[in-house]
C-alpha cells in the first residue's frame, strides 16, 4: 500500500511538472514563494508583414507593429510572428494577452532617431524622473511575452557616452568619428553637445530641466531603458537575444510573475550604465538557464533609491536565479545600490561568473535606507576575477570596485553618523559552495560603524586571490571551511 501511494504521489508530481515545467524552481526553496507560471497567450497567430511590415532594414515599421498589436488586442490577444528579416522600428508598445514571437533570422532594430521617443514620466536608476520613453515597452499589462529564436537590437551607440580608457585606440577613432558627437572632455566622447550640457547640471542622470523646451532640447541626454515592464503581471521572456541597449537592457519594474528563461542580454563592455538586467521591486520572479554580457552588473536586484525608493516602498522579493552564467559586467549577481524598498528571499544556486569586476556583490550608501536580507547563495563558479569575489560596499558611490581601487577612494569607515531611516541595512545572507580560480582580493566586507553589516554565514568557499579577505564594520560574520589561497 505504502509502495502504491508513493507511486501515486510521484506520478501526480510528475503530470504537475508537465504541466508547468518552471514548478521544480519554487519546490524546497528556504522561504515561501507561490509556484510560477509562463502566462497563457490565446491561441491566435498574425504575422507582422501582414499589416504592412517590411524587413529589409530601411523601412520603418513603427505603424505597422502598431496596427498589428491593436488588430491582435481588439480580438482578445495572440501571438505576432516577425520572420526572418532586419524590422527597423521606432518604439513598440505590448498590451496584454500578447506574445512578440521571434522567428529564426528576424532581427527587431529600434532606430537611433531621438524623435520618434517622446518623453514620458518614469523611474530611472531608482528615481522618479523623465526620460524618453523605451523602443519596447508594457505598463499594466497581463500575460504578455517575448520569445522565439531572433534578436532585439537597441541601436545603443546612438544615446550612450563613451570612455575612452574602456577602447582600444581603433574603437575610439571611430566614436570621434561619428557625426554629431563631441569629446566633452579628455578621453569621454558623448552623442551631441545638447547631452554634454545636461550631463554638467544633472544630478545622477536626473537633469535639472524645468520647461518642456528644456526637456526636449536634451533628448538624447534622456537615454531610456531598452525593454521596460512596468507594473505587469505574468511575463515571460524566452530565447531572444536582447542587445546593444541605450542604457539598461532589461528592466522589470514593480512586475509580478515574471520568468525569463534562456534569454541572452548583452553589451558592449565599454556601454556606460549598460546592466543587463535590472529586477526593481518585483515579486515572484524566475531567471533561469540565461546568459548575461554587459557592461555594468550582470544580474542586478533593486528596489528604488533613496526618498523616492522609500516613498513607493515596494520591496524586490522572491527571486530565484538558478543556471544562469554572466561573462563581462561590473558583477555578477549583484543587489543595490538602489535597494531603498528592500530586497528580501533571493535564491542564486549554479550560476558561473566569468571575468566579471566582481563576483557576488553587494552595495548601498547612506541615504538609501532599505533592509537586505533573506539572501541565500549556493553553487557558484567564479574565473578571472578582476577585483574582489565577494563584496559587500556600504559606501558606494557610483563607480565599480575596479575604478574604485584604480581611483585611489578610500572611504571613511570610522566616524558614525546617526541611525535613521536612511541608514542601509544589510543581514541575515547565507553564502556557501563556492570556487573561485582567480580574483584580486578573496572578500571585501565595508559595513557602515553605525549600522554593521550583520549575520553573514559563509561555508565551504574556495578563493584563490592576489590579497586576503579584508573585514571592517561587521558582526556575526560565521565561517566554516573557507580556504583562501593567496597567489
Amino acid at each position: 500500500m505504502k509502495k502504491l501511494i508513493s507511486l501515486l504521489l510521484l506520478a501526480v508530481a510528475m503530470t504537475a511538472q508537465a504541466q508547468n515545467p518552471f514548478k521544480k524552481y519554487t519546490d524546497k526553496l528556504p522561504f515561501q514563494m507561490p509556484e510560477v507560471a509562463a502566462p497563457t497567450i490565446p491561441d491566435r497567430t498574425v504575422n507582422i508583414r501582414s499589416y504592412g511590415g517590411v524587413g529589409d532594414g530601411l523601412t520603418l515599421n513603427t505603424k505597422a507593429f502598431a496596427k498589428a498589436i491593436d488588430a491582435l488586442s481588439k480580438k482578445g490577444g495572440g501571438h505576432l510572428v516577425v520572420p526572418q528579416g532586419v524590422w527597423f522600428t521606432g518604439p513598440i508598445v505590448l498590451k496584454s494577452n500578447i506574445d512578440l514571437h521571434l522567428e529564426v533570422g528576424a532581427v527587431i532594430q529600434f532606430s537611433g532617431d531621438e524623435e520618434l521617443y517622446p518623453i514620458i514620466k518614469t523611474s530611472f536608476e531608482g528615481l522618479d524622473t523623465r526620460r524618453c520613453q523605451s523602443p519596447l515597452s508594457a505598463n499594466g499589462c497581463e500575460n504578455i511575452s517575448i520569445t522565439g529564436n531572433g534578436v532585439i537590437d537597441g541601436n545603443g551607440q546612438y544615446w550612450r557616452p563613451v570612455k575612452k580608457g574602456k577602447m582600444t585606440e581603433g574603437q575610439w577613432k571611430e566614436v570621434l568619428a561619428r557625426p554629431g558627437g563631441v569629446e566633452s572632455k579628455k578621453g569621454y566622447w558623448v552623442p551631441n553637445q545638447a547631452y554634454a550640457d545636461a550631463e554638467k547640471t544633472a544630478n545622477m542622470n536626473v537633469p535639472a530641466a524645468q520647461t518642456e523646451e528644456e526637456w526636449n532640447a536634451i533628448k538624447r541626454f534622456l537615454r531610456p531603458v531598452m525593454v521596460s515592464l512596468v507594473s505587469c503581471k505574468n511575463v515571460l521572456l524566452e530565447g531572444v537575444i536582447f542587445q546593444n541597449s541605450p542604457a539598461w537592457n532589461l528592466h522589470p519594474l514593480m512586475c509580478e510573475n515574471i520568468i525569463l528563461h534562456k534569454v541572452l542580454a548583452r553589451n558592449p563592455f565599454y556601454a556606460q550604465n549598460g546592466d543587463a538586467l535590472d529586477l526593481e521591486s518585483c515579486k515572484n520572479a524566475l531567471i533561469v538557464d540565461s546568459k548575461f554580457d554587459a557592461g555594468d552588473d550582470g544580474i542586478c536586484i533593486k528596489s528604488g533609491k533613496d526618498a523616492d525608493g522609500r516613498r513607493r516602498g515596494i520591496p524586490c522579493e522572491n527571486v530565484v536565479v538558478d543556471g544562469c552564467t554572466v561573462f563581462a559586467g561590473h558583477g555578477g549577481f549583484v543587489v543595490g545600490s538602489e535597494m531603498s524598498g528592500g530586497v528580501k528571499n533571493i535564491l542564486v544556486q549554479n550560476c558561473q561568473f566569468l571575468g566579471t569586476d566582481v563576483g557576488l556583490r553587494f552595495k548601498s550608501t547612506r541615504g538609501r535606507g532599505g533592509i537586505v536580507e533573506n539572501i541565500y547563495i549556493n553553487n557558484i563558479s567564479m574565473t578571472d576575477i578582476k577585483t574582489d569575489a565577494i563584496t559587500f560596499n556600504m559606501y558606494y558611490g557610483g563607480k565599480s570596485v575596479a575604478e574604485m581601487l584604480a581611483d585611489g577612494d578610500n572611504p571613511d569607515n570610522v566616524t558614525k553618523v546617526p541611525v535613521s531611516e536612511e541608514t542601509p541595512i544589510f543581514r541575515n545572507i547565507d553564502i556557501r559552495n563556492i570556487v573561485c580560480n582567480g580574483a584580486g582580493r578573496a572578500m571585501e566586507f565595508n559595513g557602515l560603524p553605525e549600522m554593521p553589516i550583520n549575520g553573514i554565514r559563509l561555508q565551504d568557499i574556495h578563493i584563490m586571490a592576489k590579497s586576503d579577505a579584508v573585514f571592517n564594520n561587521c558582526q556575526n560574520i560565521r565561517q566554516r571551511n573557507v580556504k583562501i589561497l593567496v597567489k
